[in-house]
């Protein structure tokens, strides 16, 4: 006879899409958690059938664990579910054996870190607090870099209406440079150097957040538990949560 699977009520929540472990735990530090009607103690473990409820909200049971990827984009790859019109799609690319879809985007002759999830929270969660978020790239150009095109790159350039936020820019070579972003207009870096009259050659994305690009082109791995955490960390404070229920 196989032993009954117990799950502890903070992973049971995060599990099931409803928060991250820690703010579960606070959850249950504020004794708004209930287990069959009771409220539990922190590190309590549930069995499969026990009822667990938040303000009285039922939770249903996780019916898969979440995926959360970083995958390294090649270029000529499109960032879009949409399988049947853009053949050369990031789905079919990567193939992964159930539903994903893209957080944000990264242009077709970019390349670079993006993330894939199937956890349609943590994607309206990212997108909503985007400002807030870094994003590092590694550019290069056409032209010899000079120290006035780093200050304006810095300062903010007049595209789409508006002023580019200002944002870190530094030099790494004659032709290269590195820019980190906190703002995500469309096709914004190659936008931001054919103001000041340079055509980028190659863009690839390094970083998001706090999460770096550390596996080859056209491979992917599992974000980890650490990382789905800072994620978690620096999202709930600007978007509205399940936690926003008081």
């Amino acid at each position: 006879m196989s032993e009954v699977q117990l799950t502890r009520i903070n992973k049971f929540l995060s599990e099931a899409g409803y928060c991250s472990r820690r703010a579960a735990d606070k959850l249950i530090e504020q004794r708004r958690v209930t287990i069959n009607g009771k409220v539990p103690e922190m590190g309590t473990k549930i069995a499969p059938g026990d009822e667990v409820r938040v303000d009285g909200e039922l939770i249903s049971n996780p019916k898969e664990k979440p995926v959360y990827l970083a995958f390294n984009k090649p270029i000529g790859i499109v960032c879009t579910t949409d399988t049947r019109v853009e053949k050369d799609n990031i789905i079919d690319y990567i193939n992964y054996p159930t539903r994903i879809f893209p957080i944000g985007r990264l242009d077709k002759p970019s390349e670079g870190l993006i993330f894939l999830t199937s956890d349609g929270d943590i994607v309206n969660k990212i997108l909503r607090a985007r400002n807030n978020h870094e994003k590092e790239y590694e550019v290069t150009v056409n032209h010899p870099i000079t120290a006035d095109f780093i200050q304006k790159m810095g300062d903010g350039i007049p595209i789409l209406g508006t002023l580019t936020r200002q944002c870190k820019v530094e030099q790494l070579t004659k032709y290269s440079f590195r820019i980190i972003l906190t703002q995500g207009l469309n096709r914004q870096i190659r936008r931001m150097c054919e103001y000041l009259d340079y055509r980028v050659v190659k863009l690839k994305r390094t970083r998001i957040m706090h999460i770096e690009l550390d596996v080859p082109v056209g491979q992917w791995r599992d974000l980890t538990e650490e990382e789905l955490q800072g994620i978690y960390d620096s999202t709930n404070h600007s978007s509205k949560t399940h936690l926003d229920k008081t």
